[in-house]
């Protein structure tokens, strides 16, 4: 090993702390950057390469069939930008009812709807359907699933009851398309059945080479809604999407388009989970590498300081300047490597789990984070940590070397005495130094205090001396409050980002606000619900069946009659076709006062009268409108139309449920399906929760009905749980980095003052005094740096959560953004004192054991 390699290693070893420093903070870096870049690029790599290899539509349009023909849907294949396109294909939604049972689904139960597709075959120019399963359906009477639409598998058979002739499919295949263009899929032929209408097959042919569609080309005498699929020259942004499918607008008649959906919207639904990671994580990692930067900036600064006498020795025996500036960028680079190596196997494990949810979304394998991010991201980390090095080690490359000895000359392991004793020697020379050691020797002696004497003087010595220290080291003083402020930072962050995720998960699930709900039939209890059947009664689900819903105004009447019970609401619940959204759409529909337990709103307001409903942000976009447009609810033919009056916050069944009034579900001809078969009930203020389920029991035990106490138990996220765990394992690494820090620093100040703490300690300070006296040198500089860290943090979590939610698509209401109130805040305002005082603590008693007579003899 040459002499370099031997320094280098010599230091790397001897100064334990300071490696354990560099390590750490390199770790934490790299590790949230991994993360971050990582997941931002691999979470949609098994999309994008799907997408590829299928030829996916990048926007998928829904057309109503007595506004525009068939023939002029071909056409809008010449549409400006349109490069491929395939269809028209008729489109229909169905309500299948199992004919063969399995162990998921036994015979006879109806499905909720799905939207079928008459496609004859699987290929063209446009969205090439993946055959996981069996093969395609080419003639009538079979149907071809699509993959997760439910538990089937081929030879599966499906009755279509509301058809004309009620026929009976039978699976052929499963199927995937990646941009979800359908639910299912039969020959052109099969889907006019379907939709109850007949006519010539041999219709409008293929467009841009796609598969004969069997369509006619007459308005209104066919099928009664179409399918497009568009690929264009320019499909990147939002922006481009909505210059494409304007001109398809334009293309045909007005209203003729019912709805569309873009690849980008499918691909942010795929990957939401994994993308609502990157903001936070990418955070964290921005922050980890400033204090890398400043922290071992202070470190080998305060190393050059702390070997001056060494820097002299080794210029003597001939090494050059150039040697010693890479002496000390490597005793940084080599622990910082290490750091980097670890952060980057801990990123890749830390990110399986996220990956593996997305690869099986498409049917493939989750892979890895790409190797380019392993290798780009701790090259660029240890870039910056060579660039924080080398400004302090330049200093150490100029160093004289007869001046590098003499200041250090005599010093042994004291450290940088030699500056502080220059300066205690020009106070000697101007007789201040034996004033200071008299005040001092009258100061640790017991004198009574004076009456009106000065705040400052009521202090005890020690703490006077901790809280001028500060002001003699102003730019090291200056580093340690810059490692506070970061450190105290990320702990405000944190707690914004956990106490926002806890509203998050608080208001993920729709009427989770009542205390207790009651089951009317018709129907299970809510998830999470701990059922309390009225004795002698039949739970819901249980072995007497599902029960016919009992008249809500006599459930109404009971409610209101039970004492303890202060607002009430009912819903009912139903699965209908909804226009511009692929397959069935849950519907919530609300009777009674429900704004108490609504969801948070975004925009707009709750439901207020008939022909109204409140969507998520997901439905707009993947519906293609906005608040205040028109949408249509279709369920076996008969239709109706509500206004989308507010924008809502929950992610219950992915965000995708529209919600309205009982009136809306009774225009569709649902029946007693429009009825409300719950009811969310909320007990006034010091009710006994079980005194008032038992009595209510009992008032609703001549129906037959339940009472459920609602539990909140049941409807963690395990995603939200994942982020909070990695929130704190981050945060955790920050604060330990930032203590690290400042006990380095500390570690430094107290040796370079050895022999004036001798000093103290032989003008009778205690050991407690001194202890005392550290802590408090750097107390006040972390009370201030709290102070300064906290507003900081807010304005953080103020940018990074709503691109949180722009991920998964959805916007997050103030409600969640606000959660910063005045106890967590002056919790807050302490974090920088609590770093600081952690990371004196142990050099302070490093500094109260040194032996008294060991430190006079330090010169």
């Amino acid at each position: 090993m040459s002499a370099l390699g031997r320094v280098v290693r010599a230091g790397v070893g001897r100064r334990r702390v300071r490696t354990v420093v560099m390590v750490l903070t390199t770790l934490m870096a790299v590790t949230a950057s991994v993360l971050a870049v990582g997941l931002l690029v691999a979470a949609r790599a098994p999309f994008d390469r799907a997408f590829a290899e299928q030829r996916g539509a990048h926007l998928t349009g829904q057309f109503d069939g007595t506004k525009v023909t068939a023939a002029r849907l071909v056409a809008t294949a010449d549409a400006p930008g349109v490069t491929a396109a395939a269809g028209p294909f008729p489109i229909v939604s169905v309500r299948p009812r199992t004919v063969t049972g399995s162990d998921f689904l036994p015979a006879g139960v109806d499905l909720p709807p799905i939207t079928v597709v008459g496609r004859k075959d699987a290929g063209g120019p446009v969205d090439v359907i993946d055959l996981v399963e069996g093969e395609w359906a080419t003639r009538p009477g079979q149907i071809v699933v699509a993959a997760g639409a439910g538990p089937f598998r081929p030879g599966d058979r499906l009755a279509v009851p509301e058809a004309p002739g009620g026929p009976t499919l039978t699976v052929t295949g499963i199927a995937r398309s990646v941009t979800g263009t359908g639910e299912a899929w039969v020959t052109p032929a099969q889907a006019e059945t379907l939709a109850g209408e007949t006519r010539d097959a041999g219709g409008a042919g293929s467009v841009g080479g796609a598969a004969e569609s069997g369509n006619s080309s007459d308005a209104g005498a066919g099928s009664t809604a179409y399918e497009m699929l568009y690929r264009f020259r320019q499909a990147t942004t939002e922006a481009d999407l909505a210059a494409a499918r304007a001109a398809i607008v334009a293309a045909v008649p007005e209203g003729a388009m019912s709805g569309a959906r873009s690849y980008l919207t499918v691909r942010q639904d795929e990957t939401a989970n994994a993308m609502a990671f990157v903001p936070f994580l990418a955070a964290f990692g921005v922050l980890g590498l400033c204090l890398s930067v400043l922290v071992i900036g202070i470190v080998v600064g305060g190393a050059v300081g702390a070997a001056t006498r060494r820097i002299g020795v080794l210029k003597a025996l001939g090494f050059t300047p150039a040697q010693v500036v890479r002496a000390y960028v490597a005793q940084a680079l080599v622990p910082a490597a290490l750091g980097c190596a670890l952060g980057v196997v801990l990123g890749n494990v830390l990110a399986l789990p996220v990956l593996n949810e997305v690869g099986e979304a498409f049917g493939a394998p989750a892979g890895g984070l790409p190797v380019w991010v392993d290798v780009t991201v701790p090259g660029a980390a240890l870039l910056l940590v060579a660039v924080a090095a080398v400004i302090p080690a330049l200093r150490a490359g100029r160093l004289r070397t007869v001046e590098a000895i003499a200041v250090g000359g005599g010093s042994g392991g004291a450290g940088r005495g030699g500056p502080e004793r220059r300066r205690v020697a020009r106070a000697g020379r101007a007789g201040r130094a034996g004033s200071e050691r008299r005040r001092a020797a009258r100061s640790f002696g017991a004198r009574p205090l004076a009456f009106g004497a000065r705040p400052l003087s009521l202090l005890p010595p020690a703490i006077r001396l901790g809280l001028a220290h500060p002001f003699a080291r102003p730019a090291r003083s200056a580093t340690v409050a810059a490692a506070v402020v970061f450190g105290a930072l990320s702990v405000t962050f944190a707690v914004g980002l956990a106490l926002t995720l806890g509203k998050v998960q608080e208001g993920r699930i729709l009427d989770s606000a009542g205390s207790v709900v009651v089951e009317a039939g018709g129907g299970q209890g809510p998830p999470g619900a701990q059922v309390v059947p009225a004795e002698g009664a039949g739970s819901p689900g249980g072995p007497d069946g599902e029960r016919e819903k009992a008249d809500p105004a006599a459930v109404a009447t009971v409610l209101r009659a039970q004492q303890g019970t202060r607002r009430f609401y009912g819903t009912a619940q139903a699965q209908v076709a909804v226009s511009g959204v692929t397959g069935a759409t849950t519907v919530v529909a609300y009777e009674g006062d429900s704004a108490w337990g609504a969801p948070d709103m975004v925009s707009g307001h709750w439901l207020d009268g008939p022909g109204q409903a409140v969507v998520t942000g997901r439905f707009l976009t993947a519906a293609g409108i906005g608040v205040g447009d028109t949408v249509t609810l279709d369920e076996k033919g008969r239709r109706t139309t509500v206004r989308i009056v507010g924008e809502a916050f929950f992610t219950q069944d992915g965000g995708m449920t529209l919600l309205t009034s009982t009136a809306t579900l009774t225009e569709l001809g649902l029946g007693e399906e429009a009825l409300p078969g719950r009811f969310h009930v909320r007990t006034a203020s010091g009710t006994d929760p079980a005194q008032y389920l038992d009595a209510l029991n009992r008032a609703l035990d001549g129906a037959g009905l339940a009472a459920f106490a609602h539990a909140d138990g049941g409807n963690s996220s395990s995603v939200i749980v994942a982020m909070d765990a990695l929130i704190g394992m981050l945060t955790l690494m920050l604060v330990v980095v930032a203590g690290l820090g400042v006990l380095h620093t500390v570690v430094l100040d107290t040796r370079e003052r050895v022999r004036d703490l001798g000093v103290l300690k032989a003008l009778g300070m205690t050991p407690r005094q001194t202890v005392a006296m550290v802590v408090v040198s750097v107390a006040g500089v972390g009370l201030l740096a709290g102070l300064v860290a906290v507003p900081a943090g807010i304005v953080l979590h103020g940018v990074v959560t709503p691109f949180m939610g722009d991920a998964v698509g959805m916007t997050l209401p103030d409600t969640v953004l606000a959660v910063y109130d005045a106890p967590v805040l002056a919790c807050l305002a302490l974090g920088g004192l609590v770093i600081a005082v952690a990371g004196a603590l142990l050099p302070a008693g490093w500094a109260a054991g040194a032996g008294t007579a060991r430190a006079l003899r330090t010169e």
